[in-house]
């Protein structure tokens, strides 16, 4: 007979991502793992007088969902004006006015999720566009995905930026190409703004979003609908050394419920000392909780501004064709080097000419330094040329993928995205049932907070590929099942963290991690997905969640 387990689920329907036993009804769980899975009738012989018994009265259970691209340290911020689904500029003021009002004392306005679309005839924010709702008061936006900055007339003064300012530690201005002035629009944000240089000069000038209190409210909330969403691992893509006392105070503060393994960024400029330190850190955190390791870079930036590396122009432009940020030869020389020293490296990379450059860099490392099991991703996947597509798999290349990116309402027809590549390269748009036919690993994500961080809204969007309210789907001919979407959200994110073995997967040994749903995903109409939430949530045997 069994010694009594901690905990006993039963009466469920275990969906449990591994092969060699897909479906079971009951588990059982002792010392945080997996010690049993098996028949509801068998359950008895696992239940003590001190078991805890969860009556799943038949839901569909699944693993955690590991959300492999995460941004739970940018999430949103209580102290700035939300500016999701402004899809004008009279809204944005709008919004802004009524926010200033309610805080008049305020030494800064701060607004985030500034979709571009936002702006009339496709062009880039102004500060003239921000001032009628700003006034004297210095003003920032946060783009939607946060790789740009819009600011008003009185923050470029306050900021000191002028025609004689170009590459700043957190972004590079933009400027008027007739007057030479300062537009008020900031590229590279997410590349300069979000590194350890640039974090720390946002705070000295006195920028409150950068500061440590309002960081770590960003994270704490975020971390809270992380658990709620059933998301048991968190993979944080881009941090400082600075930010690991951040993850370090959730955990003290009992706000770490689910694991982080946490990237850190290497921005252009990266010395071989900073490396030694990015090894040492993943030596002190180094357990299932919180871990650190994989570094993240950018190879090119995002098409809505124009700013992806594709391979021909962007539509109506004779020559602009994005740019990347290394020459192909300098970044195929630094791969390799990460490679070399045994760092897994996320590597950004949106446009078909930056996705290529990051694959030729990986089969360059390869030549050089011998295959091994790198893992290497290319994050986002967002216009790949067919050709590209089975190098996945040849090079053992990770696509870590955003399935609510390529929305109809977010990426589709008559949205920045697609105006700007032009039609004649929608195929390309986010082919994830390609990558997967083609023997590709598939990690989902959120993006949060570029998209919603419900693994629902992600699971839906891959099988469907229609706006969430329903409507027309855009290249349905991308889609995947519903099983296969699981199993991004799960196995497919677990393995590209070298997580498979702890994680993933319902399998007797591993972690306990796992969600009980108020629905049956694997059954339901896909217009229902979204709907479902997680009524239990479970991390390492603990129910830390239920709804």
């Amino acid at each position: 007979m069994p010694q009594p387990a901690d905990l006993v689920l039963r009466n469920a329907r275990i969906h449990t991502v591994d092969p060699d036993r897909p479906e079971a009804e009951a588990l059982a769980v002792t010392a945080g793992r997996i010690a049993w899975l098996g028949a509801d009738a068998d359950a008895d012989a696992w239940i003590g007088a001190d078991t805890r018994v969860v009556d799943a009265a038949g839901r569909r259970v699944l693993p955690g969902f590991v959300d492999a691209h995460n941004h739970v340290r940018l999430g949103s911020d209580a102290a700035c004006v939300q500016l999701a689904g402004a899809r004008t500029l009279d809204e944005i003021h709008a919004r802004i006015r009524a926010w200033h009002a309610a805080n008049p004392d305020a030494a800064w306005i701060e607004a985030e999720a500034f979709d571009y679309s936002a702006i009339p005839g496709g062009r880039m924010p102004r500060a003239e566009d921000l001032d009628p709702a700003t006034g004297g008061t210095p003003a920032i936006v946060f783009s939607y995905d946060v790789h740009t900055a819009w600011l008003n007339t009185a923050a470029l003064r306050l900021l000191g930026i002028t025609r004689d300012s170009g590459v700043l530690p957190y972004g590079r201005v933009h400027k008027d190409d007739a007057t030479g002035e300062p537009t008020g629009f900031i590229k590279d944000f997410a590349i300069r703004g979000l590194s350890r240089e640039g974090h720390r000069a946002l705070k000295e000038l006195g920028v409150p979003w950068a500061s440590d209190d309002r960081q770590y409210g960003r994270l704490a909330r975020s971390l809270d609908d992380a658990i709620r969403f059933g998301i048991t691992t968190v993979v944080e893509p881009q941090n400082s050394l600075d930010d690991l006392a951040l993850f370090a105070r959730a955990r003290e503060e009992g706000r770490l419920r689910s694991r982080i393994v946490a990237a850190l960024f290497h921005p252009r400029g990266t010395t071989d000392a900073d490396l030694d330190e990015f090894a040492a850190a993943a030596k002190e955190f180094d357990d299932d909780r919180l871990s650190v390791g994989p570094l993240k870079l950018y190879i090119d930036d995002v098409v809505e501004p124009r700013t992806a590396a594709l391979l021909e122009p962007y539509r109506g432009c004779a020559h602009h064709r994005g740019d990347t940020f290394y020459p192909a030869d300098e970044f195929a020389g630094l791969l390799a080097k990460l490679d070399a020293r045994g760092f897994q490296c996320f590597v950004h990379a949106t446009g078909d000419r930056g996705i290529r450059t990051v694959l030729d860099a990986v089969e360059h490392a390869r030549a050089q330094n011998g295959p091994r099991d790198a893992r290497h991703q290319v994050v986002h996947v967002e216009c790949l040329d067919p050709d590209d597509v089975p190098r996945f798999a040849a090079l053992g290349v990770v696509a870590c993928m955003q399935p609510r990116h390529c929305a109809p309402e977010i990426a589709g027809p008559g949205q920045d995205w697609a105006e700007n590549v032009g039609e004649e390269r929608w195929h390309k748009a986010w082919p994830m049932r390609s990558l997967h036919d083609a023997g590709a690993v598939l990690a989902f994500s959120s993006d949060w907070n570029v998209a919603e961080m419900d693994p629902m809204v992600g699971i839906y969007t891959a099988v469907t590929r229609k706006p969430l309210a329903g409507g027309e789907a855009w290249m349905p001919a991308e889609t995947v099942d519903v099983a296969t979407a699981v199993h991004g959200y799960t196995m497919g994110s677990a393995y590209a963290n070298f997580l498979e073995h702890e994680r993933g997967s319902l399998t007797v040994g591993k972690l306990a991690d796992f969600v009980v749903l108020s629905r049956d995903i694997l059954a339901a109409a896909p217009e229902d997905i979204p709907g479902t939430v997680c009524e239990t949530v479970v991390v390492g045997g603990e129910i830390v969640h239920q709804a």
